[in-house]
């Protein structure tokens, strides 16, 4: 590869209270509209329950409470992005869905130790692009039910 190549990562970005997540796009299979969502019993909280996706029972996971971020109202903008890992499809709650971008791969950095924070285990990197500082999800430990 010379100079003038550069690798790049798309993903899509959303928004969580004040922060812009990346998941990439080959692990995503669409984004929807916020529907009707059964419950499940005896799941763990962040778990809002399944929905029937076109023929498919998706579980449905709010990232929020995932990431213990304090809960907001659902609003028009609220989204599910539809992903999967492993053969497993999952519904992401997410507060608005912005756009599909190129990082530079080179512009993605370690996760920086933050001290105190409950969502950093979920986090693979961190990537400045501009003015915007996004934060790289890994989707294998926001879907581990054991961390």
């Amino acid at each position: 590869m010379n100079a003038l190549e550069q690798e790049y990562l798309k993903v899509i970005v959303f928004q969580l209270a004040d922060k812009e997540y990346a998941i990439p796009v080959s692990n995503v299979q669409g984004i929807e509209k916020l529907m009707h969502i059964t419950r499940v019993p005896k799941t763990a909280k962040y778990v809002k329950g399944v929905i029937n996706l076109r023929g498919v029972v998706t579980p449905i996971i709010d990232l929020r409470e995932r990431f213990s971020i304090p809960i907001s109202e659902n609003e028009e903008s609220t989204r599910i992005i539809i992903i999967t890992l492993d053969e497993m499809e999952v519904g992401f709650v997410v507060d608005s869905a912005n756009d599909v971008i190129d990082i530079p791969v080179n512009s993605i950095e370690q996760q920086p130790e933050v001290v105190g924070s409950n969502e950093e285990d979920f986090i693979s990197g961190v990537a400045k692009l501009d003015n915007r500082l996004l934060i790289l999800l890994h989707l294998d430990k926001v879907l581990n039910p054991a961390d």
